[in-house]
């Protein structure tokens, strides 16, 4: 029963994937209680089967079907696969970002050709703003706030978002000398930095450049949270996971800070619709967290976009630079598709 092929995957993705699924599995058995679920014994069997695709590397998976990957940005490790078998191909795009953050390159692929294209659509319909205006409105917001003595919460996913905004607050810390503490939950997120310090080759020009001096992933004003924290007097800065406020320590330190006007909460990404963020997001003022437990909301809610999907713009310069005979939309919602497709 089951797959006995080959795996490929990248290398920052063959170091990191085992971590994710032992996590999503401590979670799944351990705190919901699921039974009939995949074992620890299960991941290491699979990740036995994986096999290292370098990019631009042509690999041959048997006589007949070639697979070449291409750098995807979006999260490290990330790419898209380009596939022929005889006179027909295809790439399939996955999740990717076509403009350079502060730790990822921009997306790119050769003018392979395709006959098909399969590419993600989850900002179809939106052109973004200057991602530079949005990172001065995220560090004026958050120093604002920490200036009035409040506390700021920033709940993201372990891969990607986390790095990319520690290395704003980072940098900003430093260049305006302050002393107020900042904090992530660490676990998952300690473990994905050591990854980031491993495959630094994987990220862009900038963090390869300062890495001759020191590595950018060793934060100085960034520390290991811990859960008593939470209750000390004073201004502070919290990155907790998950994203979505549905479980975990980002939901735990927003109960205790939600009926305090002075603190915030910064929404840097996209939340699905019924979890904790996405009713704080739409104004709601009285949380029901589960049957037991109602929150009232008196924080400063925030919602600043760091997504790191291609917006419109990036899916169409993508679908130029690969110049298929036909585009297949998935990973969108069905009215951005259908507004994408008339383009």
């Amino acid at each position: 029963r089951g797959y006995h092929g080959p795996i490929f995957m990248t290398p920052p993705t063959k170091a990191i994937c085992p971590i994710l699924l032992e996590d999503y599995r401590k979670i799944t058995v351990e705190r919901k209680g699921e039974t009939g679920f995949f074992t620890s014994q299960h991941i290491k069997d699979c990740m036995k089967k994986v096999v290292p695709l370098h990019l631009h590397e042509t690999v041959w998976v048997d006589d007949e079907l070639e697979l070449r990957a291409y750098y995807a940005g979006h999260v490290l490790g990330a790419a898209m696969v380009y596939a022929r078998s005889g006179n027909e191909s295809v790439v399939y795009t996955g999740d990717y970002n076509m403009t350079p953050d502060r730790h990822l390159g921009a997306a790119w692929i050769e003018r392979v050709r395709p006959d098909v294209l399969i590419t993600e659509s989850t900002y179809g319909t939106t052109i973004r703003d200057s991602k530079r205006a949005r990172e001065r409105d995220f560090l004026e917001k958050v120093h604002s706030c920490v200036q009035r003595g409040g506390k700021v919460l920033i709940p993201c996913f372990a891969l990607g978002r986390a790095q990319e905004l520690c290395i704003l607050i980072e940098t900003y810390w430093e260049r305006m000398g302050l002393t107020v503490p900042v904090y992530f939950s660490a676990g998952l997120t300690e473990k994905a930095n050591r990854y980031y310090k491993l495959f630094i080759n994987w990220t862009n020009q900038k963090i390869k450049e300062s890495f001759v001096e020191r590595n950018p992933f060793d934060f100085k004003h960034i520390k290991a949270w811990s859960r008593e924290y939470a209750d000390l007097p004073g201004p502070m800065v919290l990155f907790a996971t998950p994203g979505m406020l549905h479980i975990g320590t980002s939901l735990e330190v927003f109960k205790k800070w939600a009926g305090d006007e002075r603190n915030m909460l910064i929404m840097p990404g996209y939340c699905v619709a019924g979890t904790v963020g996405a009713k704080v997001l739409s104004g709601m003022k009285t949380v029901d967290i589960d049957q037991y437990t109602q929150i009232n909301v008196n924080i400063d809610v925030q919602n600043l976009s760091f997504s790191a999907h291609a917006d419109a713009k990036g899916i169409v310069e993508l679908i130029r630079q690969a110049a298929p005979r036909n585009v297949v939309l998935v990973h969108g919602e069905k009215s951005r598709m259908t507004v994408l497709k008339s383009k």
